[in-house]
């Protein structure tokens, strides 16, 4: 077994899913608080972050402003989801601006692969929940020109596009309005998070014949854990369209609360996906705890030495983020 830290510095190390936007906190600064700022994600070796723009509350549509202004946010970007979302996104522009080219916002394929080239951190931005354009189809437009590249369209509560996985919300499908935004997401080439669709929901997306669709994180239900988690019928039809899953390190999903539990989540996806259907999605900085002895992202490589001790290292590269480094490269777009 190689070593892991200079395995991590040389991998494509990848995570699907961080809330830490929504924290205000300086991204460009080493913090005690959280679980990820752009000097320990360089520590921990990691090159793919993906980071969620979070606008509405758990699970009650009133609670975010509340929380936005406990951490400081400005009048005015606490005003809308929409202003909500805009604000995020300059915030992220900010951090990479003063981040002395040590992260960009990534909306290519090529950018992505001259970051990987030059050591910076690729930050690739998606939207949790619809609500966020308030309706406005068009608005989605002006998220992908600023540089959002996928997006869920539900997240904690049923929303004016479809249904969420959130306990007792009846498991709704898709809008008239959520297929409009389908079609335009397919259009722009935005892809869809299915991380908190209901199963309504889940089908009317597999059914369309072109949009591109992901898991930024999730358990697998076959493997125990939590309501959210999904089935391995929807895990392979999330793999015959080239689509990744990125596995939670929340214990409260996994149905324990130590990184073998990660693992063995892993290790059933992969059994149903394919090796290459398979990658990390954390859910860093989303009010949810880490697995025992995990502090924050740079004890990731605790996962990575658990999975080298029950399998190959190529077998562990592509879990560890080359997939996501392969489905991003396909759908951020030339």
């Amino acid at each position: 077994m190689g070593d892991v830290t200079e395995l991590h510095q040389r991998w494509c190390i990848a995570d699907g899913h961080a809330d830490s936007l929504m924290w205000n906190r300086d991204l460009t600064a080493r913090s005690e608080e959280g679980h990820v700022d752009f000097p320990r994600l360089r520590e921990a070796g990691v090159k793919l972050q993906c980071f969620t723009i979070v606008t509405r509350g758990f699970p009650f549509i009133g609670g975010f402003p509340v929380f936005a202004a406990w951490r400081g946010w400005p009048r005015e970007a606490r005003a809308s989801e929409w202003t909500r979302a805009l604000w995020q996104i300059e915030r992220m522009e900010e951090f990479c601006r003063r981040s002395g080219d040590a992260a960009r916002i990534t909306t290519t394929g090529a950018a992505l692969e001259d970051n990987l080239a030059h050591g910076r951190l690729s930050a690739v931005l998606g939207v949790e929940g619809g609500h966020a354009i308030e309706g406005k189809v068009e608005r989605l437009a002006e998220l992908h020109r600023l540089g959002v590249r996928f997006m869920g369209l539900t997240h904690l509560s049923n929303n004016d596009l479809g249904g969420s996985s959130f306990p007792m919300m009846g498991n709704r499908g898709l809008t008239p309005l959520g297929r409009e935004v389908m079609e335009e997401m397919a259009r722009l080439g935005l892809s869809v998070d299915v991380a908190h669709a209901s199963e309504s929901t889940l089908e009317d997306l597999f059914a369309h014949p072109t949009v591109r669709y992901f898991c930024s994180h999730t358990g697998v239900r076959a493997a125990g854990g939590g309501w959210r988690n999904l089935s391995d019928a929807a895990l392979r039809r999330i793999a015959d369209r080239g689509g990744v899953v990125g596995i939670i390190f929340a214990p409260v999903y996994l149905g324990g609360d130590s990184v073998a539990d990660v693992v063995r989540h892993i290790e059933h996806a992969v059994d149903v996906m394919g090796v290459e259907g398979v990658g990390l999605g954390s859910d860093y900085d989303g009010m949810v705890a880490l697995p025992r002895g995990m502090k924050d992202v740079t004890d990731l490589r605790l996962l990575t030495e658990a999975l080298l001790q029950r399998h190959p290292e190529s077998w562990v590269e592509r879990v560890a983020g080359g997939n996501f480094r392969r489905f991003f490269q396909e759908t951020l777009g030339g």
